[in-house]
C-alpha cells in the first residue's frame, strides 16, 4: 500500500509511537488513513480506543501500546467502521479482553461481518487494493460489553465516560471523556485534514450530536478527533457551525422541492461530501434512512 509521502508501505509498517497529549493519555495517528488511536493509563489498567483496520495493523499497534505501558487493557470501539474495530480480533482475541461500543455497533459487527468487511473492501479496492484485500479476509470480534447512553468505567483509579450523543456520523457513535485530564475523544463525529464522511450518516441530526460534545468542553479540552490533527473546543465549534449551515441547506432545498445536486453546489465541505450529505439528509426527511 502507499503511505501518505507516497512510498509503498506493508500493512502494519511505520505504525508509530503514542504521543503524550496530556496527563496519562497518548495519541498515535495510523498514516495511511490518519486514524487516532487513543491510550489512556491509569494505576494497573490502561483504556484503548479504537483497533485499526486488520490485523497487521493491530500488531503492529498492540507493540506500540507495549512500548508505553504493560498494563492490562480495556477496548473501546467508537463505531463500527472497518478503520476503527477490524483490528479487535488481534488486540482482544488472545488473551480476551473487553471490548466496549454502542449497542448498534456491536449488534452490526456480531450480525453483519461478511457485509462489513465486503463494504470495506468496497471502498478501499480502487485506492488502496493491498489493503482492501487484508480487510477482505480479516476476522472480526464484536464488541461484547455495550452503551445505549452512558456508561462510567474505572480504568486504574480513573474515571472515563462513554457517551453516545445521538446518530452523527453513523447511528452508534462513541466519544469518550478522561475529564481528570480534560481530553475528549470524538471518533469521526469531528474530523480534521479532510470533511467528514457522511455515507452512513444522519446529517440532519450530526449538528446535536456534535453540539453535546460542546457542553462537555472547555477552552483547554484536548479534543481527538478520528482522524488527522488533535484539535481544541474552537475547531469543534467552527465545525459545529459548517453541519449546521449543511443541514439547513437540506432541510431547505428539499422542503423547496430541489434535487440535491442543489445542496451540493452551496454547502460546505466540498461538493461531492456535501452531494452524499444531501441525499442522506433527503432519505431522513422522508423516513427512508
Amino acid at each position: 500500500m502507499t503511505g501518505t509521502d507516497g512510498r509503498m508501505v506493508r500493512d502494519g509498517e511505520q505504525l508509530g509511537r503514542f504521543v503524550r497529549v496530556a496527563d496519562g493519555v497518548h495519541v498515535l495517528r495510523e498514516p495511511l488513513l490518519r486514524v487516532n488511536v487513543t491510550l489512556v493509563v491509569g494505576d494497573g489498567a490502561a483504556l484503548l480506543v479504537d483497533t485499526l483496520s486488520t490485523a497487521g495493523q493491530a500488531t503492529a499497534l498492540a507493540a506500540a501500546v507495549r512500548a508505553v505501558t504493560d498494563e492490562p487493557l480495556t477496548l473501546v470501539n467508537t463505531h463500527h467502521h472497518f478503520d476503527h474495530c477490524f483490528g479487535n480480533a488481534t488486540l482482544a482475541g488472545d488473551p480476551p479482553r473487553p471490548v466496549w461500543a454502542h449497542e448498534r455497533a456491536a449488534r452490526l459487527v456480531r450480525e453483519e461481518p461478511d457485509r462489513l468487511r465486503r463494504e470495506a473492501h468496497e471502498e478501499m479496492r480502487a485506492t488502496q487494493p493491498e489493503l482492501a484485500a487484508e480487510l477482505a479476509r480479516t476476522e472480526l470480534l464484536a464488541p461484547g460489553h455495550t452503551v445505549r447512553t452512558e456508561e462510567v468505567l474505572d480504568v486504574g483509579g480513573r474515571r472515563v465516560v462513554l457517551r453516545h450523543p445521538g446518530p452523527g456520523h453513523t447511528a452508534a457513535d462513541l466519544v469518550v471523556q478522561v475529564p481528570d485530564a480534560d481530553v475528549l475523544v470524538a471518533g469521526d463525529l469531528v474530523e480534521q485534514g479532510g470533511p467528514p464522511a457522511f455515507e452512513d450518516a444522519y446529517p440532519l441530526r450530526w449538528p446535536d450530536a456534535v453540539a453535546e460534545l460542546l457542553r462537555l468542553t472547555t477552552p483547554a479540552t484536548v479534543v481527538v478527533p478520528g482522524h488527522g490533527e488533535v484539535v481544541d473546543a474552537e475547531f469543534v465549534r467552527t465545525q459545529h457551525a459548517e453541519l449546521a449551515e449543511l443541514a439547513w441547506l437540506i432541510r431547505a432545498a428539499h422542503t423547496a422541492g430541489a434535487p440535491p445536486d442543489r445542496v451540493a453546489a452551496e454547502a460546505p465541505f466540498g461538493a461531492r461530501p456535501a452531494l452524499v450529505a444531501a441525499r442522506r439528509g433527503y432519505a431522513e426527511l422522508d423516513g427512508t434512512a
